[in-house]
């Protein structure tokens, strides 16, 4: 079952556009969004949820179109950024006392035991906080009203690595717990710890959506000496470059064995940062 379906999503800008995206998330499952800077994460997102209107396309929640029945879908999920800002000098149990209103089935129970679980002391206010402990308190917040769904826009994104670590390790308890993750990241090293699923996005466009193993399983790696060694290949390597050592490139796994190329297994962001070189060309 899938808890999120997006078909055909558009929205335009002067100078970019999201153009037909269309990927889902499983129910259970963590996805992976990637894409470089600016190639749409936080567009796609934030019109997924109407926080910018998107020019045409479908969105559906859990089987129900997220236009129609708006209200009711947002209860179910819970939207958590990176870098958020609440009021600085608000005591958090002031901040959590705002934010139950919005949400007829908030259970307070569940939020003092996010706070204990996270650490957080209801009495200190986010300026006494560092940027991972907001991020615990965003997810207590969107967990204390029963999310089935919550969707990340880089949650990691300038926290040091042990305050990132310790979150993906949250996400993982939360996906034992039943919830399901959209989780969007430039941070490919998060993903490989986390993800069930890659949803890759380039210039508003989708360019993959796939099971991370089996993503990973349909690319290898090829070095070369020199250039020269590399152009009979040329054609059939994905995002070639020159380095101090020769050249190195991307291939499909499938065109190595039968080239009889010496291949290595390709990591998420060998891959990514292939594709992107192949896609500038």
């Amino acid at each position: 079952m899938a808890v999120l379906e997006i078909e055909n999503l558009c929205k335009r800008y002067e100078n970019f556009a999201l153009q037909n995206v269309t990927f889902r998330v499983a129910e259970g499952r963590i996805a992976g969004f990637i894409g470089r800077n600016g190639a749409g994460k936080t567009t796609v997102l934030k019109s997924l949820l109407h926080f910018v209107t998107p020019n045409s396309g479908s969105v559906r929640f859990f089987g129900q179109d997220f236009s129609a029945h708006e209200q009711a879908i947002k209860q179910k999920i819970g939207f958590v950024s990176g870098g958020v800002r609440f009021y600085p000098k608000k005591k958090l149990r002031v901040l959590a006392d705002v934010t139950r209103r919005f949400y007829p089935n908030w259970d307070e129970t569940a939020f003092k035991r996010y706070l204990q679980r996270f650490s957080l002391d209801p009495e200190k206010t986010p300026d006494m906080l560092s940027e991972g402990m907001k991020v615990k308190f965003s997810l207590a917040l969107a967990l204390s009203h029963h999310a089935e769904l919550l969707i990340l826009d880089e949650p990691t994104s300038g926290l040091d690595p042990v305050s990132r670590a310790e979150l993906l390790d949250e996400f993982l308890k939360l996906q034992k717990e039943g919830v399901s993750i959209l989780f969007s990241t430039h941070i490919i090293l998060d993903l490989e710890k986390c993800a069930d699923d890659i949803v890759y996005i380039s210039n508003g466009r989708i360019l993959a959506e796939a099971p991370m193993q089996s993503f990973l399983e349909s690319y290898r790696a090829v070095s070369f000496d020199s250039a020269e060694k590399a152009e009979a290949y040329k054609d059939r390597l994905i995002g070639l470059s020159e380095d101090k050592r020769g050249c190195t490139a991307l291939v499909r796994t499938a065109v190595a064995e039968s080239l009889a190329l010496p291949a290595a297994p390709a990591d998420l962001e060998q891959i990514m940062v292939h594709l992107e070189r192949q896609a500038s060309i």
